[in-house]
């Protein structure tokens, strides 16, 4: 199926590995421009490498998204880069600690919802202008299954369940501009370098156990899996679908 995604621009936030990494390679493979946004030089260039090698397009902004002022200045820098923007992937995210709720003191809170709630407000906010003067586009906030349903982490689990709502919000309102809103949950996923990797290393036997009792097809996710469906979204392909959650988790969910 070709995407229409040929010379398409887009920023990717933490891409220089896991899932933004995937994504960012699928995006080029279809024909787009990327801006790869990460805080880490030497894995960006990597990336941009891997692109490039297969015939893509990559420009690298190292830079940081985790305050305002600094998150508005890696996507001006990426604009600019690319000279105009049809696509924002927001894939910035992650966790800190135990995350149980009685356990998490305010600057653990702040420091998680400033990078799973807020960093994908103010990419988007800086990325507005841009997309209204291409005559509209499309923002991917990359969310989980966290964000839909129970999970261990309190401060995770309450970003990215804002996260969902504020999907819905943007999708209604940013539609008068044309711009499309959508999130999609992944659930497990497994990379090198990523949380349950480190977990598999340090409590084989429970991961095991996890992949038997919790995984329905008895493996966790890749990286590519999550990446199809985002560059699906960030297609024509996918020009009804707006403010809502597409689940990606091999049914590993619970949610209805």
């Amino acid at each position: 199926m070709d995407l229409s995604l040929t010379d398409k621009r887009f920023v990717v936030t933490g891409a220089s590995r896991g899932i933004g990494r995937a994504i960012a390679i699928t995006l080029a493979a279809e024909g787009a421009h990327v801006a790869l946004v990460a805080r880490t030089r030497e894995t960006l260039d990597e990336v941009q490498g891997a692109i490039s090698s297969a015939g893509g397009r990559a420009v690298t902004i190292v830079g940081d998204v985790s305050t305002e002022p600094l998150a508005r200045a890696a996507v001006d820098a990426a604009v600019t880069a690319l000279g105009g923007l049809d696509g924002l992937v927001n894939n910035v995210g992650g966790s800190v600690g135990s995350g149980a709720f009685d356990a998490t003191d305010a600057a653990s809170w702040a420091k998680v919802v400033d990078l799973n709630l807020m960093a994908p407000v103010w990419c988007s906010q800086a990325a507005l202008g841009p997309l209204e003067a291409a005559g509209g586009g499309v923002i991917v906030h990359v969310s989980s299954i966290c964000g839909l349903e129970y999970c261990t982490s309190a401060p995770y689990t309450a970003a990215k369940g804002a996260l969902a709502s504020l999907t819905k919000e943007m999708g209604i309102d940013l539609a008068k501009k044309k711009i499309r809103v959508v999130a999609v949950a992944p659930g497990s996923i497994m990379f090198p370098g990523g949380s349950w990797d480190k977990r598999r290393q340090t409590m084989p036997e429970r991961i095991a156990k996890m992949e038997r009792e919790e995984l329905p097809w008895g493996r966790f996710g890749a990286p590519e899996e999550i990446a199809n469906v985002v560059a699906f979204a960030c297609s024509p392909r996918a020009s009804w679908v707006t403010g809502t959650s597409i689940v990606v988790d091999g049914g590993q969910g619970r949610a209805i």
